[in-house]
Formats: C-alpha cells, structure tokens, sequence
C-alpha cells in the first residue's frame, strides 16, 4: 500500500511519470492554468480516494501551456483561466477536433500590494496608467514617494489575457514589469517587496499581501457572483470533443455537488 500511494504523489508531481509506467487506460493527464491548479488537484485526490485504480497526474505552466497540451494530445484536460483563442480553436479543427468547454468555477482577479502600503483601493484607470507606466510612484496616489515596483504574469497566462483585457484595454504593459510564472509567485513577490503591487487569482490571497478594491469593491464570493467585481472571470477545463470514459467521469465529479464543494474549499466560487 505504501509503495501505490508513492505512486500516487509521483503522479502528481512529475508530469511523464504517469505516461511511462501507467498506460493502463486509468491515467488522467491535467496540464495548464495555475490559477485553476488548486481546483485540479484537490478534485484530482478527491476522485482518487474514489477511484483507488486512478492515477491522475496534475502541472501548470499557464493556460496557454495547457491549451498547447491538449492540441498536441499531450494532456486529456487543458486547465484555462480564459476562453480558446480563435487560431486556437482553428489547430483543434485541422487536428480534427472540436474542443469542449466547462465551466468549472468563477474568479476574481485580486490585485494586491504589500500590507504596509496604506492604499484601499484604485480604480480600473489608475490600475491601467500603473501597469502601461504612466504611474511610476506611489505619492502619485496619495501614498509617500515610494518606486511602484510592478509585478504581472507571464504572456502564457490566462490570468495576464483577463488582466490585460479588461484592465489594460489590450495598451502595452510597462517594460518595467517584473514576469512571474504563477499566482503563487506574484504574491511572493508583492508579499517581499513593499513597492510593489501585483494581481492573483482569490485562491492565493493570504494574509502577507493585501487585497485592494477595484472601482470601490472589494473581490469576494458575493462580488464576483453577482458580477459587481469588474475584474472578474470563469475558469475552464477544455477537453477533446465531447467528454468520455474516464475523462466524462472526472468532469461529472467536479461538477457534482461534493466537486463543487472542494472549489469552494480552495477559494474560488461554485458555479452550481
């Protein structure tokens, strides 16, 4: 029993593992989004206490990573923060697929500073002119003269194409940017570095950085349910074509109420 649950952790933490020793038709490959990681691998080890004979192996790298995945049949599920892009869903097609899309859960996008910057909140046009380099320092904002040290995710990322989507309006981000490769980096980050101001899925909030309001509204379950958080988003699994097997079987515990009760567990917000 002890070497099945080594097994097991291996799985989950080293991608080709399950490739090489499985094969068995009982392995489930997951690969994507870092802000949907969490969702994945709690579901992940709920499924398998159900299902002892599964093994499930779970990465991130960011939802374009992900997506890449699942066009290359490298992974069964492509974890996304963001919608298939159109040349995207155009390989699927000349690969002979059409992806499936669900939803699995909602997010907000917490954008973040130190907890010793005394700011409450900034507006989406002072969040676009920090992160485009038009605003470089904090006493611009009411704050002392302090560098704005700006920390931004990765161009593989889901969570960078909402932010910059919805908040940036697609302008170029400041040169200055610091490139981190997941959530958990960005709050690192922030979290060591008192200019500096960053954005993560709700999932990573923790009490070393400080969660802002954007537009006079804080993120949380009822904001972002209600669409009142304006840097909202639903998360995604993307599989090929229509759900089956073992695949259909995940998906359907994710999305059944004990599934939805662990999304809710890690932070995020249901979606039934």
């Amino acid at each position: 029993m002890k070497f099945l649950k080594a097994l097991k952790v291996l799985a989950l933490s080293l991608p080709l593992i399950p490739m090489l020793l499985f094969g068995s038709g009982k392995v489930l490959v997951l690969q994507g989004s870092t802000t949907v990681l969490p969702i994945a691998q709690r579901v992940a080890e709920g499924f398998m206490k159900r299902h002892p004979g599964v093994e499930i192996s779970v990465r991130g790298g960011g939802s374009g990573v992900g997506i890449a995945g699942l066009l290359d049949g490298t992974c069964d599920i492509a974890m996304s923060s963001r919608e298939m892009k159109p040349e995207e869903l155009q390989k699927a097609k000349e690969k002979g697929f059409i992806p499936e899309e669900i939803k699995i859960a909602l997010d907000g996008i917490a954008v973040v500073v130190n907890p010793k910057n005394p700011l409450n909140g900034l507006t989406i046009s002072q969040l676009r002119e920090i992160y485009t380099g038009k605003i470089t320092n904090w006493k611009e904002l009411g704050w002392r003269d302090e560098k704005i040290v700006v920390v931004s995710r990765d161009s593989a990322s889901g969570t960078f194409e909402c932010f910059n989507e919805i908040v940036l309006k697609k302008e170029p981000l400041t040169p200055r940017a610091l490139y981190q490769a997941s959530n958990k980096a960005v709050a690192v980050t922030v979290s060591n570095t008192k200019g500096a101001i960053g954005y993560i899925g709700m999932a990573y909030l923790e009490p070393k950085v400080k969660a802002l309001a954007v537009e006079g509204v804080m993120p949380s379950e009822e904001t972002v349910r209600k669409g009142i958080y304006p840097v909202s988003r639903p998360l995604f699994f993307y599989v090929r074509g229509e759900p089956k097997g073992l695949v259909k079987e995940f998906i359907d515990f994710v999305l059944s109420p004990d599934g939805q009760k662990l999304v809710k567990e890690v932070g995020y917000i249901p979606v039934k």
